[in-house]
């Protein structure tokens, strides 16, 4: 018996829906929480529609060696550029780089009433 057979025997005893996605790290979730584990112990968790910590967490993965920017675009089903991004985002600016409060890049979150004002005149 192989030690790859050994091991995806423990991680299903872990839990019954692990999904690997690679040789030491897997996924699962349940109750809306999101949970990794690395070589059987829980390591990160998220709320299920927490995109900010996904990406975090998957590039703290990938920088930590426990899986490759391939492992979470087969794993997660994410496109390899966006991978690429959310890695480089993570190794030059860290945790900030998903969790700063003002990621707009320029643009407005809502009109101001005199520029609202201003269009109204201008189109009506």
């Amino acid at each position: 018996m192989s030690y790859f057979l050994l091991y995806d025997n423990a991680i299903a005893d872990f839990h019954q829906g692990t999904q690997m996605i690679s040789e030491y790290a897997g996924v699962y979730e349940q109750e809306g929480i999101v949970q990794y584990i690395a070589n059987r112990l829980p390591i990160f968790a998220h709320g299920k529609d927490d995109l900010h910590s996904f990406r975090y967490i998957t590039s703290n993965l990938i920088h930590q060696k426990l899986c490759r920017k391939v492992d979470i675009e087969r794993g997660f089903h994410v496109n390899p550029d966006t991978v690429s991004c959310w890695y480089k985002k993570f190794k030059e600016q860290g945790e900030r780089a998903f969790f700063n409060q003002d990621n707009r890049k320029g643009t407005a979150h809502k009109i101001f009433w005199r520029t609202q004002r201003t269009y109204s005149k201008e189109t009506g």
